[in-house]
């Protein structure tokens, strides 16, 4: 699952999604976490707009108290049908885009250590993940609008990195934008597809990001391997590229 990613510039991501309207504001971050107001896009009579929503899911009859014990910050793609949590929004098409400039996934070693690196995109700064989003009215009749990124099973890098797991989200490809948005739900689903491998790359980085009180561009930086894990870790893509 992914539980931390960085945000894109705010006007690169302004460009790269052709917003019509902005309603959002927000500073480059580099370690985002569950519960944070997150930049969103998606269509709102039928106007692509950017807006802010908490990240993590409230279900609309939940009366805009988050449920306890679960996040729902990843909706799986297998079961946005059938979900409770996700059936609803799916059926309504209530998608949305959530701008990212790269995430973080936990790898584990032999020894059973773990240690977390940073995946980012070779040919694109700014991309997004696919999502639902969801409006839940409180008690008070304060309005919450939240959301979830999808996951996919992971790519062969993916499986490499996030080998606990074997899941990845979903990341769109930009001809898929428009479609994701605005299509039927059966083109919809077709964008939901494991990302190409030879089009990322990950780096391993500081156990500083498991804290949520650091958020700092050297968060992304790679941390080198010694000894026997040099010689026996995967290579994650091509590391001559720069962020």
């Amino acid at each position: 699952m992914c539980a931390r990613y960085i945000l894109a510039q705010q006007h690169a991501a302004e460009r790269a999604f052709g917003l019509e309207r902005i309603s959002w504001r927000y500073e480059v971050r580099y370690n985002v976490v569950p519960t944070d107001l997150v930049p969103v896009v998606r269509v709102t009579s039928g106007t692509t707009e950017g807006l802010m929503l908490r990240w993590g899911l409230i279900p609309f009859a939940a009366h805009g108290v988050a449920p306890k014990g679960a996040s729902l910050i990843n909706a799986r793609v297998e079961r946005l049908e059938a979900g409770y949590s996700w059936r609803m929004p799916w059926e309504r098409g209530q998608r949305c885009i959530l701008p990212a400039g790269g995430f973080y996934e936990p790898h584990v070693y032999e020894d059973g250590s773990r240690a977390p690196f940073f995946v980012r995109l070779v040919e694109r700064d700014v991309f997004g993940f696919a999502g639902l989003w969801e409006r839940s009215i409180a008690a008070d009749g304060r309005v919450v609008e939240s959301c979830a990124l999808i996951t996919v099973p992971a790519n062969e890098l993916m499986a490499s990195v996030h080998n606990e797991k074997q899941r990845m989200p979903a990341i769109l490809h930009v001809e898929d934008h428009a479609q994701w948005l605005r299509g039927t739900a059966t083109q919809a689903r077709a964008a939901l597809r494991p990302y190409d491998s030879e089009l990322m790359v990950a780096h391993r980085v500081s156990r500083r990001v498991n804290s949520p009180q650091n958020d700092d561009a050297s968060l992304i930086e790679p941390e080198p391997e010694s000894g026997e894990r040099m010689r026996t870790l995967p290579l994650f893509g091509s590391q001559s590229d720069s962020h």
